[in-house]
């Protein structure tokens, strides 16, 4: 008699075990989308903070490279303003 509880309890034991494993695969391609997604995210943060400091940087350049030319452009006229 105590043989069928036990083997009632050990086989809802072992169904409650294969509806537990079969939720594994699901989660496991909601993980990876999920991860997926966070890649995602982390790749457009990088490329923004690269173009916006590729962005100050040609400034910076270009800004330079105006006064460099302002300065320039002043000797030249210094010279030109020199002579008669």
């Amino acid at each position: 008699m105590k043989f069928i509880p036990i083997f009632a309890i050990g086989l809802c034991l072992a169904a409650g075990t294969l509806v537990w494993a079969q939720q594994g695969p699901k989660d496991d391609i909601k993980d990876a989308g999920k991860e997926a997604k966070k890649a995602g995210k982390a790749t457009a943060k990088a490329a923004k903070k690269t173009g916006s400091a590729t962005k100050k940087t040609a400034k910076k350049g270009v800004h330079k490279a105006a006064s460099g030319v302002e300065k320039g452009a002043d000797k030249v006229k210094q010279k030109t303003d020199d002579k008669p």
